[in-house]
């Protein structure tokens, strides 16, 4: 099985050149860095101990966060790699303000590529998260004997069904990860089915945070959004943002200041949102610090990526998108932690488990039309509710959680 993946991953690396026009086009690659990869690296490996941790994208890479930042602190470690996927994740790099850290673009997963991406950083252990596990990369960590670490491990059963369709082509690469920390019971179920030898289930790395947050959006913004009726949707996608829009409509008739933000989940459609909201005839009002609100705006528009914690911080109300379009939903836990309650669609199977805590909490609600989503936020609006004893049990569970985390990991690198 291995020759026939190899085969497809080659067949993509030949098609490459017509792929990245595509994402450049879209706006979706990195016209000077995509080189990286192809293992072509712009940044320099320093000499020591360099740790690797590779995430698909923001949510991975902000999941992470808290072990990075404890890890830093090693004086045995003198660089940390991150690698990732997306021109976003790379945007969030550059915020975490961590001396050790450099970033590059994961590389294609074709073998010879891979061979030359270790060969130049040449990572002590390598640590992936989510659901990232690329095959060839894996086989040549193995035979390199670089311990290998997957963390906060997601198998949904989709993926499961894929590659239990190939039981020894599965069993010969997961039986290759030295330590996997599921995110749930049912990853762990899977994972043991697959093939992993060393699987333990300490909770969803998610529940934990970074100490290091700045919150504040800045005087003008913050006086702005203090007169307001406020409610926040956060990592919409395609759908969505209409959908806001015919709640926001209705919900303006009672309440003449409200002002609904919108973050979505990827700001190159800034443009195609503010085309579509302006149709409703609302006052739009794209983010910029330095551009004058105008008192009568309608929907505040976000148009950059890891600024979401500062707009949660000004609402009690966040519908999480991702949950009306089947994308399997986003991660509620940031705003919970910011005292939001939360509003989400029924489609959230990446988070289930997550979802289920939170509503057995009362904290969030489903929803599955704009009757539903007027209905709830009207009525939070008037109860005003406080959560700070959820805040207070997320913050102790997510410090046990990555207590354990970080035992796990230690005794590895």
């Amino acid at each position: 099985m291995i020759f026939i993946y190899r085969f497809l991953i080659n067949l993509v690396f030949l098609l490459s050149p017509i792929i990245f026009i595509y994402r450049f086009i879209k706006k979706k690659e990195d016209k000077t860095r995509f080189i990286e990869k192809f293992s072509i690296n712009t940044k320099k490996r320093v000499e020591g101990d360099l740790i690797w941790f590779h995430g698909a994208s923001v949510g991975e890479l902000q999941s992470i966060t808290p072990i990075i930042e404890a890890i830093s602190k090693s004086k045995n470690i003198k660089q940390i790699l991150l690698t990732s996927n997306t021109l976003s994740s790379a945007k969030i790099v550059n915020k975490l303000k961590i001396k050790k850290i450099v970033h590059q673009y994961f590389p294609l997963d074709c073998n010879f590529i891979d061979k030359k991406f270790l060969n130049y950083w040449k990572p002590s252990k390598a640590i992936f998260i989510d659901s990232e596990i690329w095959p060839n990369m894996i086989n040549n960590l193995h035979r390199k004997n670089i311990k290998i670490i997957l963390v906060n491990a997601r198998i949904t059963k989709k993926s499961f069904s894929r590659w239990f369709y190939f039981p020894s082509f599965a069993k010969s690469i997961f039986r290759k990860i030295d330590l996997c920390l599921s995110s749930d019971k049912e990853s762990y179920y899977y994972l043991k089915k697959l093939g992993a030898k060393n699987v333990k289930f300490y909770g969803n790395l998610k529940f934990a945070q970074s100490e290091k947050n700045n919150l504040y959006l800045g005087s003008k913004l913050n006086n702005f959004f203090k007169k307001k009726k406020i409610w926040c949707a956060a990592s919409t996608h395609h759908g969505e943002e209409k959908f806001c829009a015919l709640v926001h409509k209705e919900l303006k008739k009672k309440y003449k200041n409200l002002v609904t933000i919108i973050v979505p989940r990827h700001i190159e459609r800034t443009n195609h949102i503010f085309n579509e909201l302006i149709k409703f005839n609302f006052k739009v009002h794209i983010h910029s610090p330095s551009k004058k609100i105008i008192p009568l705006t309608d929907i505040y528009l976000v148009n950059t990526y890891g600024e979401s914690k500062k707009f949660y911080n000004v609402s009690d109300i966040v519908f999480l998108g991702g949950s009306l379009v089947n994308h399997g939903g986003q991660n509620p836990l940031e705003a919970v932690r910011l005292g939001c309650n939360i509003i989400y669609g029924p489609n959230v199977n990446n988070f289930r488990e997550v979802y289920h805590f939170l509503t057995s909490k009362s904290v969030a609600t489903k929803i599955y039309n704009t009757k539903d989503t007027i209905k709830k936020i009207e009525k939070l609006f008037s109860e005003n509710r406080n959560i700070n004893s959820l805040k207070k049990n997320i913050k102790k569970m997510g410090s046990k959680i990555l207590n354990n985390y970080l035992r796990e990991i230690s005794q590895i690198i």
